[in-house]
């Protein structure tokens, strides 16, 4: 299998059959690790998430604890907290094989390229060459005790039993999410900046699963609160061709009209809507539209199949391309 590695699976860096110093030092605490998992198979279970024709993958599939133990990832027994956590192919969606290199590519384009605080992530294999995602979790600290980390939806207090099934998708908007940060983070301003670009980020890499859980709060050592690293981003769009292009299902603000898609403008007016002035928000608007070799490095050296990484380019060029007609 190892020959079959021919870039960091992690960091997706040309030259390595194994993990980079890099990745050795960042996503594995300094420990030399194998990408090998000592099982056969880690496959999800059937169960997927359907809610008036809204596909939820994060209920598509199992979630597994894991710890680094005698140089291998295993999965946590009784009593142990995991450091780590496996995710398994999807099932019952298109492409699933290729789910776990999907997630890893879409968390290393927006930390390398684009600067975005993400959850350590790699792409790692089972005995039969299956691909698993693993994240390493970042509300653990080194002696193993635990950072107090709340998503946004308990943050609001919205629940399935308050607003039903479909909460995370159905209770609030994109505005009423960064009103939250506003309320619950001393540095507001310089998180609502982070929290605009990673909304941005969404939309170009087709990410229509953002929804309310998938945004947290994390403490810090001064006590107060900041926003979390990114976790779960996924291109969608290569899994539910017909998925929404933003998950929750009042939009991107109160108003917008989703038969119309999303444009540079649509931003703008996010933007100021959540308090960020116009020369910011066209800036960052600039800035993802700007061409990045570097993304198409990273997409060739992903662990997608090569009819994948051709969808993948064209789907990200196309959204870039809808933000550029709006300015020209």
């Amino acid at each position: 299998m190892n020959k079959m590695i021919q870039v960091c699976p992690s960091t997706l860096k040309e030259g390595f059959d194994s993990f980079s110093p890099t990745a050795v030092r960042k996503f594995l605490g300094g420990k030399r690790v194998s990408p090998i998992l000592p099982f056969e198979s880690l496959s999800s279970g059937e169960a997927y998430l359907e809610n008036k024709g809204h596909l939820s993958l994060s209920g598509a599939q199992e979630k597994y604890s894991a710890i680094i133990d005698k140089g291998v990832f295993r999965l946590t027994e009784k009593g142990e907290r995991g450091t780590y956590i496996l995710k398994p192919k999807l099932t019952g969606f298109e492409n699933r094989d290729f789910s776990p290199a999907n997630e890893n590519l879409t968390m290393q384009i927006a930390s390398q390229v684009y600067g975005i605080e993400t959850a350590e992530n790699a792409v790692c294999f089972t005995g039969n060459g299956e691909q698993v995602y693993v994240t390493k979790r970042f509300d653990i600290r080194s002696d193993g005790s635990k950072i107090h980390q709340e998503d946004l939806a308990s943050l609001a207090g919205i629940t399935k039993e308050t607003h039903g099934r479909n909460y995370k998708y159905d209770a609030l908007d994109y505005v009423d999410l960064a009103r939250l940060i506003q309320q619950y983070i001393p540095a507001w301003r310089v998180e609502l900046l982070k929290y605009f670009d990673l909304i941005l980020f969404n939309f170009v890499f087709a990410n229509g699963d953002a929804h309310v859980k998938n945004f947290s709060v994390i403490q810090t050592s001064q006590g107060d609160y900041r926003l979390a690293p990114a976790y779960d981003l996924i291109n969608t769009q290569l899994h539910i061709p017909s998925g929404e292009v933003f998950a929750l299902r009042k939009g991107l603000y109160p108003g917008w009209n989703k038969e119309f898609g999303a444009s540079g403008k649509d931003f703008l007016h996010f933007g100021e809507l959540i308090g960020l002035e116009q020369r910011t928000a066209k800036e960052e608007i600039d800035r993802f539209c700007a061409d990045y070799p570097q993304t198409d490095r990273l997409i060739q050296n992903s662990f997608l199949s090569e009819e994948l990484k051709d969808a993948y380019r064209r789907l990200y060029r196309t959204r870039i391309n809808s933000f550029l007609k709006c300015f020209f």
